[in-house]
């Protein structure tokens, strides 16, 4: 699936531009970060580049392959900040999954177990508290296999250890060769994880940068200023 090459990308909702002039290329394996200030255009970049936004004008490519393409969303996966559960099963919603996908059903376990969630398996999905729901919608989106997995913020408004057994997941998927592109605010959480930071401000991106300099030598001003905002003053 890699690279991913975005060129003059522009998006326009009731004739107002919410996203222009996006250049753009993930040519690397591991986590990258979007981040900015609430309604920069984060989730909706990522939407773009799952293909499920179709741009007013510019170009968005896998290896080539349009970002739209049938093909080309068959080898991605995304988790929403507030994931469906399908009534059913813990176990069931997985299994569904590996059925649609013609995937052997015997991967169940490994799945339930990633995510954690061996002992839930028979309760009923929608019964699960916010952060176990998050970590069965990775785990499965995950039992489809994909190249590149989309989360947006999907450690939002949870606990300290619910954020960990998700990270977790998110490094068992890297381990497994998954590229992921995930939206976050949390700062910390971003060092935690990211390999490559892309920031957003208004709807332009305005670095994008290895995790390492981002954090200690942020290129632009609005990036700067944002990662500001997160330091307490002594």
């Amino acid at each position: 699936m890699l690279p991913l090459q975005i060129r003059q990308l522009a998006v326009c909702i009731d004739n107002k531009a919410l996203l222009h002039n996006i250049d753009l290329t993930l040519a690397d394996k591991g986590v990258s970060i979007l981040m900015g200030h609430n309604g920069a255009g984060k989730s909706l970049l990522l939407r773009c580049m799952h293909g499920l936004i179709e741009p007013a004008a510019g170009s968005l490519q896998w290896a080539g392959i349009h970002a739209t393409d049938i093909n080309s969303r068959h080898r991605q996966a995304m988790v929403f900040q507030k994931p469906l559960m399908l009534n059913r099963s813990v176990a069931g919603n997985i299994l569904y999954v590996l059925k649609l996908r013609n995937k052997p059903k015997d991967r169940l376990q490994q799945h339930l177990q990633t995510a954690e969630l061996e002992s839930q398996s028979r309760q009923s999905a929608r019964s699960l508290s916010g952060g176990e729901q998050q970590r069965l919608a990775i785990a499965r989106a995950l039992a489809c296999e994909p190249e590149v997995l989309f989360l947006d913020e999907p450690t939002a408004n949870l606990d300290p250890e619910a954020t960990q057994k998700i990270e977790s997941q998110i490094h068992h998927a890297t381990g497994k060769s998954i590229k992921v592109i995930m939206v976050t605010h949390d700062v910390a959480q971003a060092r935690r994880i990211a390999d490559d930071v892309v920031f957003i401000h208004k709807g332009a991106i305005t670095e994008h940068t290895k995790a390492k300099t981002f954090f200690t030598t942020p290129e632009s001003k609005q990036a700067h200023d944002y990662l500001a905002a997160y330091v307490k003053p002594v």
